[in-house]
């Protein structure tokens, strides 16, 4: 088996995705207009968009042995993600995820982790030669969170870049997240739920990476969906706002596992670049993904993208 560059330890979920014009309020009951399932979960949607930009990637997973986990293999299998490790747990479903997108592209979604939740320390364990070769770990929450901070363990005790993306985020969340980050990167709402502070705008964006620093990050990264993100390192602790360009977003379902897959890419491939310059090109393929409707389905391939990405 080729050695994979980017390992990601994390999530499958199931889509289920209605379009309405509006998202209902408590106890309404709407029309919607569309209905369809896709493929997603944090794990698996950051795997996919880094293996279509031409990553040899391996993900760490657990799905059920229902038709969603069957369904769930042969995604991998199209995508080029090994399925080595892809584990069908007997006692529990495939994760789920109930989405419900408005006419601006705004949603809100439930989900229910299923067999996610049972990835273990064994399956880690069954992995470790090919997480100890990688040039770059991915992890999420959707699984539970002691198995991600394993993995980020394992990880740098090889050598291995860090990638963490503390979603769905935890008030309290385990301080050895932050010094086990090489990169830790959190969205608006998350930045707030960890620090207590509401991100508004760049500047609470600055804020929040330089209480991130002091918990013991490295390289924080603020994503602020449409106005791109804000980064600061312990090399450059003055937050530096990266800008993204300006689209009409269709579905912003799954943008910022479209920037945590490319930035993954970038940080196994091209380590040379300075790192602003990685954040600039993922916030362009995010912002590419967010034009097409769904998940996965949204994220671009190496070859319909300018060629000066790459």
């Amino acid at each position: 088996m080729a050695v994979a560059e980017v390992v990601v330890v994390g999530s499958c979920m199931t889509d289920l995705v209605s379009l309405t014009p509006r998202l209902p309020k408590a106890g309404e009951t709407i029309h919607g207009h569309k209905f369809f399932t896709g493929f997603g979960g944090k794990g698996a949607n950051q795997c996919v968009q880094a293996a279509r930009l031409g990553a040899k990637t391996s993900m760490i997973c657990k799905v059920g042995k229902d038709s969603f986990g069957n369904d769930y293999i042969e995604n991998f299998k199209k995508n080029g993600i090994p399925t080595e490790f892809v584990n069908q747990a007997e006692d529990a479903a495939t994760g789920a995820a109930s989405i419900v997108v408005n006419s601006e592209g705004q949603n809100f979604i439930v989900i229910v982790a299923g067999a996610n939740l049972l990835l273990n320390s064994n399956d880690l364990k069954r992995a470790a030669h090919v997480i100890s070769k990688a040039k770059v770990m991915v992890c999420q929450l959707e699984i539970s969170p002691a198995i991600s901070l394993e993995a980020m363990k394992m990880a740098q005790a090889s050598g291995v870049k860090t990638l963490f993306n503390p979603a769905p985020a935890l008030a309290d969340l385990n301080q050895e997240f932050y010094t086990h980050s090489d990169i830790f990167c959190c969205n608006e709402s998350e930045a707030e739920i960890l620090t207590g502070i509401a991100v508004g705008n760049a500047e609470d964006a600055g804020r929040v990476g330089c209480i991130l620093l002091e918990r013991g990050c490295k390289t924080v990264i603020v994503t602020l969906g449409p106005e791109g993100c804000v980064m600061v390192s312990t090399k450059a602790p003055t937050p530096k706002h990266v800008p993204a360009q300006k689209v009409t977003p269709v579905d912003t379902t799954g943008a910022g596992d479209s920037f945590v897959g490319a930035l993954a890419f970038y940080l196994a491939y091209y380590p040379q670049l300075p790192l602003e310059e990685m954040v600039k090109r993922s916030n362009c393929i995010a912002s590419i993904s967010v034009q097409t409707t769904g998940t996965q389905t949204s994220y671009p391939y190496r070859k319909s993208l300018p060629q000066n990405l790459f």
